[in-house]
């Protein structure tokens, strides 16, 4: 193998899936005492089931339509298709003979059972800081809650020598993390709670924090600015998580956060990409004092930029709308596509179309999640605070790269936003990645 292959097969163990949504599936207790899982109690149990929704394990590891934990959800990385692994207690086929030590080091250390690395499309790096007791709880309830399914794992879309596993011996060893060794202590308030919940559980890291050459987490520390500062994640921006009122949560209360993560939406903001699928399948299921936990340690992160300027409302663009004065492309592309549910003064309808003035994910330096909308559109995810189904429809065969990149230069720079110019170039790349519809054709077109 030559050193850009070698490189090659180092980045390829790197990956992430959008990984909001990445699953807590082979958590395991290595500092915790081995136990016959027929010995946990009930209350042990339940505790895991809810753990288990708070990592999101569904996520990766049931598919559209497949048996609960049974594995072969695809993760689509830049050498190949990943596949998970199934992670009921069939004995042949699933982890129904791991032992509890086995399945502490398989999430905790990303290493398997026969030893080999798992690809870190599992997020061990941020699950060594789940604690002993809860890699306890998750490890009663998938052996003595889940069903045990008969469903052997697929292999890898990766070509040889790509496949080769053994390179992600020594990602492991440059990027992993040490385990936790101990619990919180029965003191711990709020803000330390919801920093354990972020940090392990939740692995919100792996989607809102930027990555290195080697594709790992440029850090896992929250003193570090960079630590949820945001990252791309299948064409959209994991926004900003950090203080900033521009493009972070410094203009979100506490309040905010709460109902964001219970509903899946505020008066302001509607959770879209894979974000929706963590709220449906997980936040949503949290009691409300994690989430005021979670919501607690987010206020606690320092902007960013320290000496950034809050943003203030101006409606210069909604006069012109209203006036008929508007002429530009990107002015009426809004008027004609977008104006009816976020209206002209960008404003929307509360808890149905989000406001688009002053967004901080339209002001967001990265227009990649705008972009990825405007062309495939999104939907709400599907909660008890919040069951009515709100979506947006995708506008890729209908306006081409010109139309998208001057509707959103134009919303971007609106109502009080300040966000720097969208090009046809960063359109057409993410039409091509993204797998969205060809544009309209149009002289423009070329």
């Amino acid at each position: 193998m030559n050193m850009k292959r070698l490189t090659a097969a180092l980045v390829s163990s790197a990956i992430v899936a959008g990984a909001a949504w990445a699953a807590l599936a082979f958590a395991d207790g290595a500092n915790s005492a081995a136990s016959a899982p027929g010995g946990a109690d009930k209350q042990l149990i339940e505790r895991g089931r809810y753990l288990a929704q708070a990592g999101d394990c569904a996520a990766c590891h049931t598919t559209k339509g497949g048996k609960p934990f049974a594995g072969g959800v695809g993760i689509d990385s830049p050498v190949g298709m990943i596949y998970s692994g199934n992670i009921t207690p069939d004995k042949e086929t699933g982890i129904g003979d791991y032992t509890l030590e086995q399945f502490d080091r398989a999430v905790r250390q990303g290493i398997a059972k026969d030893g080999s690395t798992l690809y870190p499309a599992m997020p061990y790096v941020s699950f060594a800081t789940v604690q002993p007791s809860d890699v306890k709880a998750l490890y009663a309830y998938f052996m003595n809650e889940v069903q045990p399914v008969s469903q052997a794992n697929r292999a890898t879309g990766i070509p040889w020598p790509l496949s080769m596993r053994w390179p992600l011996r020594f990602w492991r060893m440059m990027f992993g993390a040490t385990p936790v060794t101990g619990d919180l202590p029965a003191s711990a308030g709020p803000v330390e709670r919801g920093r354990y919940l972020v940090a392990g559980l939740g692995h919100c890291s792996e989607c809102h924090t930027p990555r290195g050459m080697g594709l790992q987490m440029e850090t896992i520390s929250d003193a570090n600015p960079l630590y949820l500062s945001g990252g791309v994640v299948d064409g959209y921006f994991a926004k900003s998580l950090r203080g900033d009122s521009k493009d972070g949560l410094g203009t979100w209360s506490q309040a905010d956060i709460v109902a964001f993560l219970k509903s899946g939406r505020t008066s302001h903001a509607a959770a879209f990409g894979g974000m929706k699928d963590v709220i449906q399948d997980s936040t949503q299921h949290m009691d409300d004092a994690d989430l005021t936990a979670i919501a607690s340690y987010l206020k606690t992160l320092t902007p960013v930029h320290k000496a950034q300027a809050p943003l203030t409302a101006d409606d210069t663009a909604t006069l012109k709308l209203r006036a008929g004065t508007a002429t530009s492309n990107g002015e009426l592309t809004y008027l004609d596509n977008c104006a009816a549910c976020h209206r002209t003064s960008g404003a929307g309808y509360g808890g149905t179309f989000p406001m688009l003035g002053l967004n901080p994910v339209v002001n967001s330096d990265n227009p990649s999640s705008l972009i990825t909308l405007v062309l495939k559109g999104g939907q709400m995810p599907w909660t008890q605070a919040a069951p009515t189904h709100y979506g947006m429809p995708g506008f890729a065969d209908r306006l081409t790269d010109r139309d998208i990149a001057d509707v959103l230069t134009f919303v971007r720079s609106s109502w009080g936003n300040r966000a720097p110019a969208v090009t046809d170039a960063q359109v057409k790349t993410l039409r091509k990645t993204t797998g969205a519809k060809a544009p309209p054709n149009r002289p423009e077109n070329g």
